[in-house]
């Protein structure tokens, strides 16, 4: 329309910006911005929060934070997601203000029991854990609410807890991303596997639901013939579908939805199977991408451990008043990708050493 002018919003917040929406002058937001003092407490309160709401793309004062404490609770460290995960968050703790600090609490075991207490008894300001959906871990994040202590869930959501916010990918998706793989890949009627932990963790049973309906849409000439729980337990996992493929050999697919690839292609290499079989499993590891490589297994879906962490923690910060470009807002929404990974694409970061 001829003659009507349009504004545009603006690339960058400036401080006079800052000034406008809360009401003081400009010299104000900046001795409170760049800490040089005389500002009243309530001055110093509404530029911030005016700051945070424009999203001012830089980290506020120390001055004007209190120091909070965010622990990480995982369990069983010799898993190479685990890993991944406990390694990230020590790479972000580095470049954190000395405002926050991170507490990793490793366990042992990953029974709800063992969770739940530790969740109990945390002293921080924020939790961020990975734990099966088991009624005693949601009432101890339920517990923890009512505490103030904000909790996000890593790697498996556990949606009916009062967590704040869930980081990780969406675990359907990747199952039915598994099915439609294994669907192409597959090139004669047979048995599927399928290998889990078990059925207690929420990502396990989202993705194989995932899977196992693509199927059913898609291909009846595939079938699921077991769902064998390993306990993500290399040797145990090996046992386990050695004894499977021994009372049905014409399988043609195993799909395992959690750790202990290593059990798999053990089972695999032991060629009791009439033909070796279409393999699919999750992570990128230097186990993972040798055995994409030798052909062992067709592809791996990764589920981008460290982007995870990094998430995590900065739903945490934004809460807790710390402010950052790119900082997520509410509502939470995971960023997680799906990573296909094959013999093709193996990038060189997952090579051997």
């Amino acid at each position: 329309m001829t003659g009507q002018k349009f504004k545009t919003p603006p690339s960058k917040i400036t401080l006079g910006m800052v000034a406008e929406k809360a009401g003081v002058g400009p010299a104000t937001v900046d001795r409170v911005i760049n800490e040089r003092g005389n500002v009243s407490k309530a001055a110093q309160k509404k530029v911030i929060e005016a700051a945070r709401q424009l999203g001012l793309k830089r980290i506020l004062p120390k001055s004007y934070h209190r120091h909070i404490r965010i622990e990480i609770i995982l369990a069983r460290p010799e898993l190479p997601l685990i890993a991944r995960i406990s390694d990230e968050m020590i790479n972000v703790a580095r470049g954190l203000t000395g405002s926050v600090t991170i507490h990793r609490n490793i366990l042992k075991e990953e029974t709800p029991e063992q969770i739940s207490s530790a969740l109990v008894k945390t002293t921080c300001d924020g939790v961020i854990v990975y734990a099966p959906n088991h009624a005693l871990v949601n009432s101890a994040i339920s517990m923890l609410k009512k505490r103030g202590v904000h909790v996000v869930a890593i790697i498996s959501d556990l949606p009916h807890s009062g967590r704040l916010a869930y980081a990780g990918m969406n675990h359907h998706q990747a199952g039915r991303t598994a099915g439609y793989l294994m669907h192409n890949t597959v090139h004669r009627p047979g048995p599927i596997v399928i290998l889990c932990n078990h059925l207690g963790f929420q990502s396990h049973i989202q993705r194989v639901e995932g899977f196992s309906n693509y199927l059913k849409e898609n291909n009846k000439n595939l079938t699921i013939t077991a769902i064998v729980e390993g306990g993500d337990d290399r040797d145990r996992s090996e046992i386990k579908l050695r004894e499977t493929f021994s009372r049905q050999k014409d399988i043609v697919g195993i799909y395992n939805v959690g750790a202990a690839n290593r059990g798999v292609a053990a089972a695999i290499r032991a060629d009791i199977l009439a033909e070796r079989p279409v393999f699919i499993g999750h992570e990128l590891t230097p186990f993972t991408a040798s055995f994409l490589r030798e052909k062992t297994m067709s592809f791996t879906i990764d589920q981008a451990p460290e982007l995870q962490a990094r998430f995590a923690i900065e739903v945490l910060l934004r809460e807790f008043g710390f402010m950052a470009s790119g900082t997520p807002s509410p509502p939470y929404h995971s960023p997680v990708p799906i990573i296909i990974y094959s013999p093709e694409n193996i990038p060189g970061s997952a090579e051997p050493n």
